[in-house]
Order: structure tokens, then C-alpha cells, then sequence
């Protein structure tokens, strides 16, 4: 039941996530939180597991179809910025983890952030058409911001989501489908980074093999039918829908902090 509920979840979270361009991984960890049927730690691992799987996916089909959108030039600086991101923000989970010697702690914590990117994704979308964008060619600075979406990515569990395409619309002045791309390029790195530190720190939790695949299939089931539906969608019908996934997602984070906080209550 657990399988079946998790697989659901990736899947229409990936569908959605896909449409509007920020893959799953945002969607998945709060609503996977919300219902409460694992514990933060595993939430972060399977959402991670999830997300990696599509990442991988679309850049290797990119690849192979020769829709490959990501500009090296600004990416592989992103990417490696990403990967050294994705190890510390494995370490800071860690950290936090040990430090409150509670999952409850580092739930309440994650939700927070989130909660605070979905906003400023949220508000930057309606204001959008009056904001500057940039185009930052120096490879340090790249490396600089790859090294923070990496670290967000991999301590929320969300994959990079709305943030990373905020952060390369502003910083280099990309469109959607060069945007969503790199998002998947970075997360691609990151979350290979963070897994292997998970892997080699020998952090990996009590969960199934069988709930990992069947997570990572929905999650690129999804993702393939999310971008065959993008494709017949306009482009206003998309940006609206991604304003109410941010206000659907803010409503979960501030459900999942309160339902944390509660726990503490009753444990103190």
C-alpha cells in the first residue's frame, strides 16, 4: 500500500512538475511529509532517489534526441558548483540532524526554507516582467551560485524546483526551455554528489528497493507525460498553473511546520 501510495504521489507530482517546468522533487517532499507515512529522513532519501532518476533521464534523452539546450559555458561551472553544494548540503542535513538529535527538528527546518523559496518564487513570477535579468559570464561566480542551488537541492531533498529557474532566469537571463534544462543539469550533479556521500557515509535509511524503483519510475512516467502535455498547453495557462502549485505548495509547508511543531509538543 505504502508502494502504491508513494508511486502515485511521484507520479502526478512529476506531471505537474513537468508542465511547469521544475520537475517533482518540491511537490513530492511536502505532500510526502503531509501524509506522514515515513520519517524526514526517509522523505529527503526517496524524494532525492526520485528526483536524481528524472534528472538523469531528461538530460540523457536531451542528449540522445540532440535537444540538448544546456549552454557549457555558464552549465559545467553550475554543475560543478552543484556537486560540491550537494555534499555540503548532505553534511548540513547531517548536522542538523545530530545537533537536535530529532527528525522532527530538521522537518521543521526544511519546511521553513521551502516554504520561504516557494514565496519568493511565487511573488517573483507576478513581478517578473518588471525585474532586471543578467547575464553573468564569469565561471567563479557560476560556480558560486551552482554551489548554492547544490546545497539547497540536496538538503531539501527537492531537486532544485522553482528556485533554480528563478535564480537562472535572473542571473543569466535564460528562457524556459534553456532554464529548465540547466535546473536538470544541476540537479543532475548535485543529487549524484549527495547520493554518493549518503552511500559512502554508509547514511542510507531503512527503506525497500522495490518503493526506490517504483518512486523513480513514476517519477519519469510522469515527467514524460507532464512534457507531452506542456506541448499543448499556452504559455499563460502554464504560468497560471504554476502560481497555484506555489500556493498549493506554501499551504503545505505551513501545514507540514505546524504539524512538526505539534510533534515536539507532544514528545517534550
Amino acid at each position: 500500500m505504502l508502494e502504491f501510495i508513494s508511486f502515485i504521489v511521484c507520479f502526478l507530482a512529476s506531471v505537474v512538475g513537468a508542465i511547469c517546468g521544475i520537475g517533482g522533487g518540491v511537490i513530492i517532499k511536502p505532500v510526502l511529509d503531509s501524509l506522514g507515512i515515513f520519517d524526514v529522513v526517509a522523505v529527503s532519501f526517496l524524494s532525492s532517489c526520485t528526483v536524481l532518476g528524472m534528472s538523469c533521464y531528461a538530460i540523457v534523452k536531451g542528449k540522445i534526441s540532440g535537444d540538448f539546450l544546456v549552454n557549457t559555458q555558464s552549465g559545467t561551472p553550475l554543475s560543478i558548483g552543484a556537486a560540491v553544494g550537494g555534499i555540503i548540503g548532505k553534511y548540513l542535513f547531517q548536522f542538523i540532524l545530530e545537533l537536535s538529535q530529532n527528525d522532527q527538528v530538521v522537518g521543521i527546518v526544511q519546511a521553513i526554507c521551502l516554504l520561504i523559496i516557494t514565496v519568493g518564487a511565487l511573488l517573483y513570477t507576478i513581478k517578473k516582467d518588471k525585474i532586471k535579468t543578467y547575464s553573468v559570464a564569469n565561471k567563479l561566480i557560476c560556480m558560486v551560485i551552482g554551489l548554492v542551488l547544490g546545497v539547497l537541492s540536496s538538503f531539501l531533498g527537492i531537486g532544485g524546483g522553482p528556485i533554480n529557474l528563478i535564480v537562472l532566469f535572473y542571473f543569466f537571463s535564460m528562457d524556459m526551455k534553456e532554464a529548465a534544462q540547466s535546473s536538470l543539469y544541476i540537479i543532475m550533479f548535485s543529487q549524484i554528489a549527495s547520493m554518493l556521500n549518503t552511500i559512502i557515509t554508509g547514511n542510507l535509511p531503512k527503506v525497500s528497493v522495490l518503493l526506490v524503483i517504483l518512486m523513480i519510475i513514476g517519477g519519469i512516467a510522469g515527467g514524460i507525460l507532464g512534457r507531452i502535455m506542456n506541448k499543448f498547453l499556452k504559455a499563460m495557462a502554464v504560468q497560471k498553473l504554476f502560481i497555484l502549485l506555489m500556493v498549493i505548495i506554501v499551504g503545505l509547508n505551513i501545514y507540514n511546520i505546524g504539524k512538526f511543531v505539534g510533534h515536539l509538543k507532544l514528545l517534550s
